[in-house]
């Protein structure tokens, strides 16, 4: 069986403070496009791979294996979620041609353990890209953050911070969608206008803006928060407490503005989760996995008939992938951050 090049990006060592490019090296290594003999790996050409803010947690040398996060391992490709293609199965329920998204490695051809595929790909009357945004891990953390842990009444006041990323620009559309006046934090003019004038956010505001987060707050949501939608933590999160209403509900997704510090922000407000009883959970998105089916039927209508905007920033290339991912933390991408592998 024929052997070809495989372009990988791989982590040179663990990081510490903010991710560089120059943390990834771009390889050529090699791969024979074969299954093993009797193994039930899969064989598969990456097409679509996913920047997240998590991954920057995983580039870290963990020292608390409690926390049961599986870091990078140095000098081999990173991995993350992706829209591939089967070339070669040693599992009977999928076959060449397949398409699936899978937990795969950055690179052009990976071998794979089958249980990391997460779904063999039904749907193709959408962008193939939309299955590592929307129709992947984002929107159904988007869906199960707003809906499971937020249970939104119509009518409701909710707050999203990191409003114009992956997650926060469809959290946004579902309040709206759910009869909520929603209003959306993003940290440049051109994010706030999207979130505004093509999103349908009620308001929006530059929080690099605002000298008092606190104040900004009080000017937006007069009556207070009922559901403050959780992307960034620290000095955010210590302005919306004492701005919370009565039973108001926190779904923690993401906390990005500490993801690079060496010593996290403490938050100084935690006291207004009594006063105001407010419920503040986090969460994972692999625990709901099983609302995938359910989330499909109340998000694909919605695309295909386009009450909701999806917002993607592609870039070509594997050779661009560190720049797309260091980009995240920065305020670089709009919207989910997609890394097009190349198509044959």
């Amino acid at each position: 069986m024929a052997e070809v090049r495989n372009k990988q990006v791989v982590l040179k060592n663990y990081v510490v403070g903010f991710p560089k490019e120059s943390d990834m090296n771009i390889v050529e290594g090699a791969i024979t496009l074969n299954v093993p003999q009797g193994s039930s790996d899969m064989l598969v050409k990456n097409l679509y791979l996913s920047c997240d803010p998590y991954m920057r947690l995983l580039m870290t040398k963990e020292e608390n294996p409690s926390l049961g996060v599986v870091t990078y391992t140095p000098h081999s490709p990173l991995t993350g979620h992706g829209v591939s293609q089967v070339v070669e199965s040693g599992n009977p329920d999928y076959e060449k041609g397949d398409l699936v998204y899978a937990m795969t490695k950055w690179e052009e051809y990976s071998l794979i353990p089958s249980s990391q595929i997460c779904f063999k790909i039904e749907h193709t009357d959408v962008p193939l890209s939309y299955y590592i945004g929307i129709l992947g891990m984002p929107g159904i953390t988007a869906y199960t953050g707003f809906f499971e842990l937020g249970s939104p009444k119509k009518g409701e006041n909710v707050y999203v911070s990191a409003a114009s990323g992956a997650v926060g620009h469809l959290v946004g559309q579902f309040a709206k969608l759910s009869g909520c006046y929603v209003v959306g934090s993003a940290g440049s003019k051109e994010k706030v206008d999207l979130l505004k004038n093509k999103l349908g956010f009620d308001e929006a505001f530059n929080y690099k803006e605002e000298s008092d987060l606190n104040a900004a707050l009080k000017r937006y949501f007069r009556e207070g928060i009922d559901i403050y939608f959780e992307n960034v933590g620290g000095k955010t999160l210590d302005a919306v407490l004492p701005n919370m209403r009565l039973h108001g509900r926190i779904p923690v997704c993401g906390m990005v503005s500490q993801y690079n510090l060496a010593q996290p922000e403490g938050v100084t407000n935690l006291a207004y989760l009594i006063f105001k009883r407010v419920k503040m959970e986090g969460f994972i998105v692999a625990d709901f996995c099983h609302l995938f089916p359910k989330f499909l039927e109340f998000v694909l209508p919605l695309i295909r008939e386009g009450k909701v905007v999806y917002v993607e920033d592609i870039v070509e290339g594997l050779e661009n992938a560190p720049a797309a991912l260091v980009g995240l933390f920065n305020g670089r991408n709009v919207g989910k951050q997609v890394v097009d592998v190349g198509h044959e």
